[in-house]
């Protein structure tokens, strides 16, 4: 980050290779905010603890729909900020960028939101966040033995996520 023409305050991050060493994290909430898969591939700096960071991310995602809605041009109904929204309501964001990493986000009709942290200079991710979902549904609601809600721990789900994540670039 730069202020007024200074020197870098903080370190850029990776420069994106060729491996597909690109994906730094992905989160998979409920609509009722609940983590049920967190992955690390690159996450050099771990800060928080695990439940403080998924809190810290879902009210992050929480914050900018209900951002985004109220300012929204096309839409005369704001309503109140901070109020949720249904999936598909309103205007939507899919990415924003910072100096040392892209968010990426997609949120599915039944509530199911997966972000994907990557380095900055990944390109448009919503076909890959897509393809995820697929491999979700695939792998995980599928599963007979999958129970709704609860954390994912299927290998075959994470085998298959994690060739495709190393994939992107």
């Amino acid at each position: 980050m730069q202020f007024f023409g200074g020197s870098d305050i903080s370190p850029s991050p990776p420069a994106p290779t060729a491996s597909g060493n690109n994906a730094h994290m992905m989160y998979v909430f409920n609509r009722n905010g609940v983590c049920f898969l967190y992955r690390e591939w690159n996450r050099p700096l771990h800060t928080l603890n695990a439940q403080q960071d998924h809190k810290l991310m879902f009210g992050l995602l929480f914050s900018l729909k209900s951002l985004t809605a109220k300012m929204d041009p096309t839409s005369m109904d704001k309503g109140n900020l901070g109020v949720p929204q249904l999936p598909g309501q309103g205007c939507s964001f899919h990415s924003f960028r910072t100096n040392t990493y892209k968010l990426s986000f997609m949120e599915t009709p039944s509530g199911i939101k997966i972000i994907l942290i990557t380095h900055p200079k990944t390109g448009d991710l919503r076909e890959s966040l897509k393809y995820i979902y697929n491999l979700y549904v695939e792998y995980v609601v599928k599963n007979p033995i999958y129970t709704p809600g609860a954390p994912i721990r299927c290998e075959l789900f994470n085998t298959s996520l994690d060739q495709y994540v190393r994939s992107i670039s």
